[in-house]
C-alpha cells in the first residue's frame, strides 16, 4: 500500500513538471508573434516626449503621479516618478522618469489578438527607465525659443510576454519651439504657441528589418494666468511599416502652482494605433 502511495505522488509531481515545462514553451512561442507597435503593446511600451515650452527650467523638479488607462480591451493603472535636474541653469538639464509599478488586465481576446500570454501579471511588473537631455540654443522673444532634446529609452521594462513593454532599446531626437503670441502688461496673463520634430526609432523582433524609424511631430498651444495654466496639443508618430506604428493623441494638462508646489491633472484621448484615453494626477514638488 506505501509502495502504492508513493507511486501516483510520484506521477503527480512529474505531472507537475511536464505542465510547468509546457507553459515555459509556451511563454516562449508567444514572444515570437508580437508585433513591436503602439497598438499590439501596452499604454506604457511607447512613451511620447512631452510637448513643452521651448525653454528649459531652472529648478529641479520631482513628480508622482498616478494613471489610469481605460480602453474596451485592457484597463490599466500604474504609478509615474520623474526628476528633473538643471545642469547648466536655464540652457541645459537632465530627466529620468518611466513607470514605477503598472497592474493590467486584459480580456482574452486582446490578449489573443496581441499574441500576449496572460491577461494580468502573476509578478509585478515594472515599466522602463527613459533617460531625457534638454539643450537650449536659441531663447529670443522676438523670434522663438528652441531645445534640442535627445531621449533613450532603456530595456528595463517587464512582461515581455504579454505585450507590457518591449525588451529592447529605443531612441530618438526632436526639436521643441516655442512663441509667445500675447503677454499683457502686468504679465500676469500669456499665450504662447509650442511645436514638435524630430525621429524615434526602436528595435523589434524582425530578423530582417531590425528597427522600426517614425517621424515624431507635436503642436499645441497655452495659456497662463498667475499661477495656473492649460495646455493641449496633438501629437504621434508615423513608423514606414505601418503595421500598427503610427499613434496619435489629443494631450491636455491643467496645472496649478503654489509655493512650490504644483498639481497636475492631464486627460489623453487616443487615436489611430493608440487605442487608449489615459487620466492623470500629479504632485510636483520643485526646489
Amino acid at each position: 500500500m506505501v509502495y502504492f502511495f508513493k507511486r501516483i505522488a510520484y506521477i503527480v509531481l512529474m505531472l507537475g513538471h511536464v505542465t510547468t515545462f509546457l507553459s515555459a514553451q509556451d511563454w516562449r512561442e508567444t514572444t515570437k508573434e508580437l508585433i513591436y507597435t503602439p497598438r499590439y503593446f501596452g499604454p506604457n511600451a511607447f512613451p511620447l516626449p512631452e510637448l513643452q515650452s521651448g525653454s528649459i527650467p531652472a529648478r529641479w523638479e520631482v513628480e508622482i503621479r498616478g494613471e489610469s488607462h481605460t480602453y474596451t480591451g485592457d484597463n490599466t493603472k500604474d504609478l509615474y516618478a520623474r526628476l528633473f535636474i538643471p545642469v547648466v541653469k536655464g540652457r541645459v538639464g537632465i530627466e529620468l522618469c518611466g513607470v514605477v509599478v503598472e497592474d493590467y488586465k486584459m480580456t482574452r481576446e486582446t490578449a489573443d489578438e496581441r499574441h500576449a500570454f496572460a491577461t494580468e501579471s502573476p509578478i509585478t511588473c515594472y515599466g522602463d527607465l527613459i533617460v531625457n537631455s534638454y539643450f537650449q540654443f536659441l531663447k529670443s522673444d522676438k523670434w522663438c525659443d528652441i531645445t534640442l532634446c535627445t531621449n533613450l529609452k532603456t530595456a528595463s521594462g517587464g512582461r515581455l510576454c504579454d505585450a507590457r513593454y518591449i525588451d529592447a532599446a529605443a531612441y530618438g531626437f526632436n526639436l521643441m519651439f516655442s512663441r509667445n503670441l500675447y503677454w499683457n502688461a502686468t504679465h500676469t496673463f500669456a499665450l504662447s504657441m509650442q511645436g514638435m520634430t524630430g525621429f524615434y526609432c526602436w528595435m523589434t523582433n524582425d530578423l530582417v528589418h531590425r528597427q522600426n524609424d517614425a517621424f515624431l511631430y507635436a503642436a499645441g498651444g497655452s495659456a497662463t494666468y498667475r499661477n495656473a495654466s492649460f495646455s493641449v496639443d496633438y501629437s504621434g508618430f508615423s513608423g514606414y511599416k505601418n503595421n500598427g506604428d503610427r499613434p496619435a493623441m489629443l494631450r491636455t494638462k491643467f496645472n496649478f502652482e503654489y509655493r512650490q508646489n504644483i498639481l497636475s491633472l492631464r486627460f489623453r484621448h487616443g487615436m489611430k494605433d493608440f487605442l487608449y484615453n489615459t487620466y492623470s494626477v500629479a504632485y510636483i514638488r520643485c526646489f
